[in-house]
């Protein structure tokens, strides 16, 4: 209106930055050398390049137009990432004691075959026993789409993928969440989700990738496990219990050891601060993988706990977590 002064909330900073911004033509101009727009109600486009390979790195950019949640904040492995990591991935052949019934297909073409429906590797690692052989030893392989079209407050869903080269262990597919803030790794357990176990009988590529793209089709239904366990709010003493339980599931064969369930609910960040049983799940599971935690060993020292690196144990000790959640959700 005439006679009345506009007030704007921009500080003198802003205003500042927004006039160096501006092109000739008075217009907004690029931010970082990127011009960017929004269209309300415009759907999205993927690019005709889904992957942006550099090879001096790394990574494979999954793409630049997804979201953070999308990406959940990693890159695709590539092929020079993963035979670092783990060897058993491009294995030639399986170890000689296996039996004539098994038939090897190396994790290598699973892979490829499993990128050509939309999955990406992008977490890997492998059993180091100092026994097992590196080309043949169990292997877990984290892979997510690369468009998401499942969208979770702070996670995103995954499939883990579990092999080994020496008749130890048949082709498995589980379920998982990612939650960016942390980088946990969440495994959801059989009661939740059903394990995909294909033996090596016979060419069962397509049987693994067929699997795959059935799991992928139920990852809405974590979304409702998830908002049970948000709902979920616990007291202070249900909390408590609930971190004994997992101290228990940590060292099952000793039920005396000295070690403080309240440790597990100390947050490490800001946005782990919540009553709930969700963020208490991710806290405590934090905690009982990571480690660190003190406690008093069975002969009376003080000792800390070490971190979960074994597949096994990590894939056993976070199905048993997302039970123990899930039984207390509403």
């Amino acid at each position: 209106m005439p006679g009345m002064a506009i007030v704007s909330r921009r500080s003198p900073r802003q205003w500042l930055r927004a006039k160096r911004a501006r092109g000739p033509s008075g217009r907004p101009g690029p931010i970082d050398g990127v011009r960017c727009g929004v269209t309300r109600g415009a759907r999205a486009i993927p690019p005709q390049n889904l992957l942006e390979v550099t090879m001096d790195t790394n990574v494979i950019s999954i793409s630049r137009n997804q979201s953070t949640h999308s990406t959940a904040f990693e890159q695709a492995l590539t092929p020079e990432s993963l035979r670092e990591r783990v060897p058993a991935v491009f294995a030639p052949g399986a170890h000689e004691r296996t039996s004539k019934a098994y038939t090897f297909i190396s994790t290598e073409r699973v892979l490829d075959g499993l990128r050509q429906v939309g999955f990406l590797p992008v977490e890997a690692r492998q059993s180091t026993r100092r026994v097992a052989s590196p080309l043949h030893a169990r292997h877990l392989i984290r892979l997510r789409r690369r468009f998401e079209t499942v969208q979770l407050r702070e996670a995103v869903p995954e499939i883990w993928f579990l092999n080994s080269h020496d008749g130890t262990s048949a082709y498995q597919l589980r379920v998982g969440l990612y939650r960016a803030v942390c980088t946990n790794g969440l495994v959801v357990s059989v009661g939740t989700f059903p394990v995909w176990r294909i033996a090596h009988r016979g060419d069962v590529l397509e049987d693994v990738v067929r699997a795959a793209q059935e799991i992928g089709e139920r990852f809405a239904t974590l979304g409702t496990a998830v908002e049970r366990m948000e709902r979920t709010m616990l007291t202070q003493e249900e909390r408590l219990d609930f971190a004994a339980q997992a101290c228990l599931l940590r060292f099952p064969r000793d039920r005396h050891v000295a070690m403080e369930p309240a440790q597990l609910l100390v947050p490490r960040r800001p946005e782990d601060v919540g009553g709930d049983l969700w963020h208490t799940l991710n806290i405590v599971q934090e905690g009982i993988i990571a480690g660190g935690l003190t406690r008093r060993s069975a002969s009376g020292r003080t000792t800390r706990t070490r971190r979960i690196t074994a597949i096994r144990e990590d894939v056993r000790l976070n199905a048993a977590l997302w039970d123990l959640a899930m039984a207390r959700a509403a």
